[in-house]
């Protein structure tokens, strides 16, 4: 199953990950606009099963606009300067067919979807450090994630 989910401003296919290297600040918000983005899809396509994930699913909606806000806000004050060793790879998972899996399952995928974008969150903040307004915007992120996983 395709997951398309539309963002303002962004349609984000199954394949947006491998579009743009993690090498600056507008790449690292994009990879964190589309997390976000297929997130909120995964959730929204279990929405009807339980509250918890209709919530999940808001959560991340409000998420992708908050990363878009970060963007509009901060683009001025964006260091052109490269960011060094920073790869998409480790927060790239398969995001399974939600109407294939069954509860147990279920929780484990949004388990390992909220642990990939915490530490998505905390490593881009990190590489950040620079825009000190952004690093803190990335860690509130992986804040409300660490506490999304705990409601799991």
């Amino acid at each position: 199953m395709t997951l398309w989910v539309r963002c303002p401003n962004l349609l984000i296919s199954p394949f947006w990950r491998f579009t743009m290297p993690l090498e600056n600040f507008g790449a690292i918000l994009t990879f964190a606009e589309g997390l976000e983005t297929q997130d909120a899809a995964f959730y929204q396509a279990l929405a009807d099963k339980t509250g918890l994930w209709s919530d999940l699913g808001a959560e991340a909606a409000k998420n992708c606009k908050f990363v878009q806000q970060v963007r509009r806000e901060y683009v001025s004050e964006m260091i052109l300067e490269p960011i060094r060793d920073f790869t998409r790879a480790p927060f790239e998972i398969a995001v399974p067919d939600p109407s294939a899996l069954d509860d147990t399952a279920r929780t484990e995928a949004a388990r390992k979807l909220e642990t990939r974008a915490k530490e998505f969150y905390e490593t881009a903040a990190d590489k950040l450090q620079a825009l000190p307004e952004v690093a803190r915007a990335l860690k509130r992120l992986a804040k409300k994630r660490s506490a999304r996983l705990a409601k799991l």
